[in-house]
């Protein structure tokens, strides 16, 4: 074989080498991490997925690169973010939740996106099916709307008599009308009303607690947008001035709500490790299932449910990961 043909035969196989063999033969792979909050609201869920790349022997500043972008709860800023990662020439980038997950998507048709969690990839239209995603997105998913209709039937069960309650969207979160419609099936089978209050920004809440003490609800379920887990305490402060039980998230009951239900995100991003890997050693995202987050945190504050009168159920009591006195 002349030298000129083996040059462009080795040229030709190296292009097919997988992501991981040709990053090893120049630089270390580069990651671009999208989030939608900052780097202290995420400090536990960024340790894990750190972690969960250790399972795999990739150790941020020896053997990868980490570039991270920061929405700070501006999800208008999300696009930008992610055309800035792209322009980087990232070889994969990791975020989370549908508008993260949906800015990347836009930004990039090729560069490989793991979601560490979404709420439902399928119904948000980022996949086309959970075993076969298609395009270049895997990762994962947790049906926040079946989440968030379960934290309804647990209400019912924790207050018989509750006939209105109080539901908090996100404006910005195109996740949120889908999950409504999820609320509301589950809320008509248990003969409640829902009052659904959409909110852009936290200087809404007290006209929303005002509201609702004027509608005379009996409880409020928050929902998982970073809008509502970011301010968190604020939220559980004015419900509990209010006298209303709230439930949301597993940090809810946590910081002084009643009942916090939520999928155990410590534990999904860490999985997120498991992604990453897969692909850096070669496979097409199109082709790596998406996975059903399975891993779920059911925290009761029997201390806050006493202060407001209520007779929490010896089953609900059993059911509880974690009971806080």
């Amino acid at each position: 074989m002349r030298r000129r043909e083996f040059i462009t035969l080795l040229g030709g196989a190296a292009a097919a080498w997988p992501l991981a063999a040709r990053a090893q033969q120049s630089a270390m792979p580069v990651i671009g991490f999208l989030g939608m909050a900052s780097a202290s609201t995420l400090a536990a869920r960024l340790e894990a997925f750190r972690l969960g790349l250790r399972d795999f022997g990739y150790v941020e500043g020896t053997n990868i690169t980490i570039e991270y972008r920061w929405a700070e709860g501006r999800y208008e800023r999300l696009p930008e973010l992610a055309a800035e990662l792209v322009r980087s020439n990232v070889d994969l980038i990791v975020t989370h939740g549908t508008p993260g997950t949906l800015a990347a998507r836009r930004a990039t048709a090729t560069i490989p996106i793991v979601m560490a969690v979404i709420g439902d990839a399928v119904a948000s239209g980022v996949a086309a099916s959970i075993t076969r995603p298609g395009g270049n997105i895997t990762g994962q998913s947790f049906f926040n709307a079946e989440l968030r209709a379960k934290r309804i039937e647990l209400l019912k069960e924790l207050m018989p008599r509750v006939t209105q309650v109080a539901v908090l969207l996100s404006t910005d979160n195109p996740a949120s009308e889908p999950e409504l419609q999820a609320i509301e099936t589950a809320a008509q089978l248990l003969n409640i009303g829902l009052q659904p209050f959409r909110l852009r920004e936290p200087s809404e809440f007290v006209s929303a607690f005002e509201s609702m003490e004027q509608a005379r609800v009996g409880a409020v379920e928050t929902g998982d947008d970073l809008l509502f887990v970011t301010n968190v305490g604020a939220i559980v402060a004015l419900a509990a001035r209010a006298r209303l039980p709230s439930i949301g998230p597993a940090d809810v009951a946590r910081a002084g709500g009643v009942i916090g239900y939520g999928v155990d995100l410590v534990t999904t991003f860490r999985r997120t490790g498991f992604f990453v890997d897969r692909i850096l050693k070669g496979a097409n995202p199109a082709d790596l299932p998406i996975e059903r987050a399975s891993k779920f945190q059911f925290v009761l504050n029997l201390k806050t449910a006493k202060a407001l009168g209520l007779d929490v159920p010896t089953a609900t009591l059993l059911r509880a990961d974690e009971v806080i006195e």
